[in-house]
């Protein structure tokens, strides 16, 4: 298993990091049955992929060991802009065949945290995850990890994340644009049960608090527009 040096954003913020506990707690609330969980949006840019390393590195640090997962086989950013990897290979190597499995399992320099990378674009990724290759993978997966985290693509662009929940236990969406509308939202979360999978809440990104410039991640069971989520609590 290589190493491999995340950049992540926030990490000596007090505030961002608080957030990440609370959000981490909430996570546990849910029962210890959710080991796999999706991470999707409505679009791009709303923060899912730091939400997903952030999160992984919160519950790596309760000796959890946690497996964060790429599953954006179509517009990745995490090696370009998390690491300072020039050549990795990932998922769509694995699930067609030319990698093994030990040879795509990054470790991090935070302990218990280890990284699969989307890898190469393929021509198709929906077929990829739609494959038993992809099933038999998160099996083999749960039996060596505490918690699987997988960043999925934005759901309201393209159908990969409903394709990835079918193996997932749990989904949850992360909204960080204002100008996300009710009904797009809604949209997404049915298609998440759509899936089979349980939705386990929304985490809102990027909101800042009294204009004092720092996050606040709220997690709920349900989406409320213009409403507080779940505990609605402020950190």
């Amino acid at each position: 298993m290589k190493n491999i040096t995340l950049k992540l954003t926030g990490e000596n913020d007090f505030f961002t990091q608080e957030a990440y506990k609370v959000l981490r707690t909430n996570l546990q609330f849910c029962g210890q049955d959710i080991k796999v969980i999706a991470l999707t949006s409505c679009n791009e840019n709303e923060g899912k992929t730091t939400v997903s390393l952030g999160l992984g590195k919160c519950l790596a640090e309760l000796d959890k060991k946690v497996l964060v997962i790429d599953g954006d086989m179509r517009k990745s950013v995490i090696v370009g802009r998390n690491t300072d990897s020039q050549k990795v290979v990932g998922l769509s190597e694995l699930l067609s065949g030319q990698e093994s499995i030990n040879d795509c399992i990054y470790k991090t320099q935070y302990p218990n945290l280890h990284l699969l990378f989307a890898g190469k674009y393929p021509p198709n990724p929906t077929e990829l995850l739609n494959g038993r290759t992809f099933s038999v993978l998160i099996e083999a997966l749960r039996k060596h990890y505490d918690y699987i985290l997988i960043d999925t693509p934005p759901l309201g662009q393209v159908i990969d994340a409903a394709v990835i929940a079918t193996q997932c236990d749990g989904s949850v969406l992360v909204i960080g644009s204002s100008r996300i509308h009710r009904t797009q939202a809604m949209d997404v979360v049915e298609q998440l049960k759509k899936s089979g999978s349980k939705v386990l809440g929304v985490i809102r990104n990027n909101a800042k608090k009294g204009g004092r410039g720092y996050y606040r991640y709220g997690y709920g069971k349900k989406y409320g527009y213009g409403k507080r989520y779940g505990y609605g609590k402020q950190v």
